[in-house]
């Protein structure tokens, strides 16, 4: 389902890879300004190998979502969100499964990023094996029918005071830079997701004149 709906609702998606192999367990922190960045995260989990946990608020509505990671982390019940702490802390030590966390806690228009929690610096304290991966996911939506989102990296952020700031700027930095690179040389980038061209690039009569105009062979 998450796969279909990304090549459905996307023209493409591209990402520039991280430039060292990402290990488990790590924390990888993503701004929040799409409704479809937790479909993007998972392709970006698959494809690093990372076998990954992610907090979903409304998660009771779609519990299905367990089999990719998902956990519940419902905003009016303190107890299940601590009891989906205490159990991501375990599976990062037992299984050194990874952590998608959406810092900023809740989804917003872009381009500014909301405060980060406290929760990256409560699971980074007790599993500090994990490598802290600012991730930055920019959406575009005018050249092309359907919209087009950019991911990138930037360098692990090192535990130490105030973690949740400097992994904000960190997001943001990779973030700014992400547009310019989207704008300016797209062709660094590799393709995440082959999605849905547009209907001229589909229908585009051209091909099939072409073909009829071709000389039959001898």
């Amino acid at each position: 389902m998450i796969r279909r709906s990304v090549r459905r609702h996307f023209r493409t998606v591209y990402w520039s890879p991280p430039a060292e192999p990402i290990l488990a367990p790590s924390i990888l922190v993503p701004n929040h300004h799409g409704w479809f960045d937790g479909y993007l995260m998972y392709h970006v989990v698959t494809s690093l190998g990372l076998r990954s946990l992610d907090w979903i608020q409304e998660f009771d509505a779609f519990p299905l979502f367990s089999k990719v990671g998902g956990m519940p982390y419902p905003i009016d019940d303190p107890i299940k969100r601590a009891q989906t702490v205490r159990r991501t802390i375990r599976l990062m030590r037992d299984q050194a499964r990874s952590l998608v966390l959406f810092a900023e806690g809740q989804l917003h228009p872009p381009p500014t990023l909301l405060s980060f929690g406290r929760a990256l610096e409560v699971v980074a304290s007790k599993v500090p094996s994990a490598s802290i991966i600012p991730v930055a996911i920019r959406y575009e939506m005018s050249l092309h029918q359907r919209p087009e989102a950019y991911i990138g990296f930037a360098p692990p952020v090192p535990l130490g005071e105030d973690l949740a700031q400097r992994t904000r700027t960190a997001v943001a930095t990779r973030l700014e830079s992400l547009g310019q690179e989207s704008r300016q040389s797209k062709e660094s980038f590799n393709i995440l997701v082959r999605g849905t061209l547009d209907v001229n690039e589909r229908w585009d009569m051209r091909r099939f004149r072409n073909r009829s105009e071709k000389p039959a062979a001898d």
